[in-house]
């Protein structure tokens, strides 16, 4: 919506075809303009397939951003190989898929954006993430790599690394880890969760001409939460 806002055209897209329907038709109420696609991006082709929609459909692509994933919260003894290559699969190898389907879009024209949505686990490790951390750190490495190859051609790539943020991708987390959001508010210095639109204005600033020194880097918006080298809380 934020992108959306600030004037692009914009493909959402999801696994559900009523949710990506949904977020593209709330787009268009607020007078954007939007194109829903359901999608499972670790499907052979995925990415390839959403670069295709977005090029005939709107017309090109200046900007990706790679904000698909999943988590898993469990004992690293216990987590089942097919569970971590899952993650992997999603939070890792789709974003280097999707990455590499628009730079072969962008490239040629000389000019691109790639936001790679990681984590603050990409900075820390945390127990009970041994496959999100894992990917989310590669998403890091992804991202300076592909920064590397690409600036000197024109395509910008950067990470945003969100804390927690309110999504319902939270709620199963806590959940599955048994922790509260008041846990989370008072282990962060902020003392507060994010909200969507606070990362959402981060990606759109890093997308934006506004930042067009800024590549290969990773920006925390984690409310100090990998800052804080603390231990005790007053």
């Amino acid at each position: 919506m934020e992108l959306a806002r600030r004037g692009a055209s914009v493909l959402v897209t999801s696994r559900d075809p009523a949710r990506a329907a949904a977020a593209a038709d709330a787009i268009r109420a607020a007078g954007g303009r939007a194109v829903g696609m359901a999608v499972e991006l670790t499907a052979p082709g995925a990415a390839e397939a959403l670069v295709e929609r977005a090029v005939s459909e709107l017309g090109g692509l200046d900007v990706l951003v790679n904000n698909a994933g999943a988590g898993q919260v469990a004992p690293s003894e216990k987590l089942a190989l097919d569970d971590f290559r899952r993650i992997v699969e999603l939070d890792l190898v789709a974003v280097f898929a999707c990455a590499a389907a628009a730079a072969r879009v962008m490239l040629p024209a000389g000019r691109g954006v790639i936001v790679n949505v990681s984590s603050l686990t990409g900075h820390v490790g945390l127990a009970g993430r041994a496959a999100y951390g894992a990917a989310k750190h590669g998403v890091e490495g992804l991202t300076k790599t592909l920064a590397a190859e690409w600036s000197p051609r024109g395509v910008r790539v950067v990470a945003v690394a969100p804390g927690y943020v309110g999504t319902e991708l939270l709620e199963q987390t806590m959940a599955a880890g048994g922790f509260t959001r008041e846990d989370v508010a008072g282990r962060t210095p902020l003392r507060r969760l994010a909200e969507p639109e606070e990362v959402a204005r981060v990606i759109a600033f890093l997308a934006s001409d506004e930042a067009s020194y800024v590549t290969g880097s990773s920006v925390l918006v984690d409310g100090g939460w990998v800052g804080d080298g603390g231990w005790m809380h007053p």
